[in-house]
């Protein structure tokens, strides 16, 4: 048996019958899953090596078993894989979002893999073009130098750099000449870039395309060429730079990497947007314990089984024990959030870090219980089902002087819908868009409204909504 599957016996063991609310089993859970980060893979066969990353991954390119083949002759040959991941430094922040193949990137440094994590101080003066409507705006050297400074201090508790090399593109390609360029660019074909749908979108818009653009993930692939690369790996909107890489390297007589993508994950507002620091729904990699564990505490219930797929060393059987725990009733979504964010704000700052952030979120929300509040006012959902929630705050409730005001709270991330259950609560920040729905739908979209006492936070008024 396998360290980690002796790993998962444990876990499976505490999760089949423990209460999964209480303060000790979510201690012992934490502490045996936590301890995954740096266990040691390297008693993994070929084939479950690629099976731990398939597992995680949207596409293996070109195929899983070409994975396992790739580590078997690394095996005979006495050598490491190499696998790359690269990232263009066009913000000073990474966020959760980013992390998802840098934690694969760990399973394969775990594997006995050297990781070759590749900063494209280069490539981010033409800026990665995928799924943008617009040009986007240089970046000069100044900007780049700021954005690098805690680059590699925000993903290391997820790369041992003592064990993985951190490279700059500048190193090979301030190198490359117009004619090697022009060279490669000649056994191109037009039709691997015109087959991009966001090219082809800002094409008939009428909007800006660079001719830098257009070559972006030619350049970018010279990386894999530079490093002879067995693997990369990015997020599923990286695909075509990423097949780009493998021509390149096939017209450099190397042997194409394979290419690994990951899912990109849901922003932790839960409605569909990927996660992202323009929308606002994402958790810093910088962030303080208590920010971290606060916002996954916050999420939607829909995105625990994502987020514990994707963001924790947890495994496809220990995820669906959970789920379905919550699916019969014997374990509240709630709790198993308190797990998660545990879990993830443990990866960034330590298991006591993280319980110290349990223990003061638990203080802030989950001991103020507003069922011992006396003489709150109640909305019956009997009654007002069909009612906007705007009207409701404004003409039922006397909350709000008009529509307008209970928008303006709204704005101001004044507005929340509260469940408590099980002595915990989960709130529900309600958005603008929201003042329009009818009080029923609201509940309807809101998971965390199963099976919980109800409440309405408006600015610091409340109100309980009879269900």
């Amino acid at each position: 048996m396998s360290r980690l599957s002796e790993s998962v016996t444990r876990a499976m063991q505490i999760l089949d019958g423990s209460d999964l609310a209480a303060d000790y089993t979510v201690a012992r859970l934490l502490e045996e899953t936590y301890s995954r980060r740096s266990l040691d893979l390297t008693d993994l066969s070929p084939e479950e090596q690629a099976a731990l990353v398939e597992g995680r991954a949207i596409n293996v390119i070109p195929s899983a078993s070409k994975l396992t083949e790739k580590i078997t002759a690394a095996q005979a040959e006495g050598r490491k894989l190499v696998v790359k991941y690269g990232i263009d430094p066009t913000s000073p922040d990474v966020h959760l979002g980013h992390s998802v193949p840098i934690i694969i990137a760990n399973r394969f440094q775990r594997m006995g893999h050297h990781v070759v994590f590749i900063i494209g101080d280069v490539t981010a003066k033409i800026g990665d073009p995928s799924g943008r409507t617009s040009d986007r705006p240089p970046l000069t050297d100044a900007d780049i130098a700021a954005n690098l400074s805690g680059y590699q201090k925000q993903v290391t508790p997820f790369i041992d750099f003592e064990r993985a090399d951190l490279r700059f593109n500048g190193e090979w390609l301030n190198k490359v000449s117009l004619p090697e360029l022009v060279e490669i660019l000649a056994r191109v074909p037009v039709s691997m870039t015109l087959q991009r749908e966001d090219f082809r979108n800002r094409l008939a818009a009428g909007d800006g395309l660079s001719v830098a653009e257009f070559v972006y993930s030619v350049v970018m692939a010279l990386d894999s060429v530079a490093i002879t690369a067995d693997v990369e790996l990015g997020g599923v909107d990286q695909l075509l730079n990423l097949q780009m890489c493998r021509k390149v390297m096939e017209i450099r007589e190397q042997t194409p990497e394979v290419v690994i993508t990951t899912p990109l994950i849901e922003g932790t507002d839960g409605n569909g947007s990927k996660m992202s620091k323009s929308k606002g729904n994402y958790v810093g990699l910088s962030s303080t314990p208590d920010e971290i564990y606060g916002r996954l505490m916050s999420i939607p219930d829909h995105l625990i089984e994502p987020y514990l797929k994707q963001l924790t060393e947890w495994t496809d059987e220990e995820i669906s024990k959970v789920t379905a725990r919550i699916a019969d009733g014997t374990a509240h979504p709630m709790a198993i959030k308190r797990i998660l964010a545990g879990e993830v704000t443990a990866t960034l700052h330590g298991l006591k870090a993280a319980e110290e952030a349990r223990a003061e979120f638990t203080a802030r929300f989950s001991k103020r219980s507003f069922a011992d509040t006396q003489n709150l006012p109640t909305i019956s959902l009997q009654e007002h089902a069909e009612t906007p929630l705007a009207t409701l705050i404004s003409q039922v409730l006397g909350f709000a002087t008009s529509n307008s005001a209970v928008r303006r709270i709204a704005q101001q991330n004044g507005l929340r819908l509260i469940a408590e259950a099980d002595g915990e609560q989960h709130t529900t920040q309600l958005t603008e868009t929201a003042v329009q729905q009818p009080l029923g739908e609201i509940l309807t979209e809101a998971d965390s409204a199963k099976d919980a006492d109800l409440y309405l936070k408006i600015g610091r008024k409340i109100a309980r909504i009879d269900a």
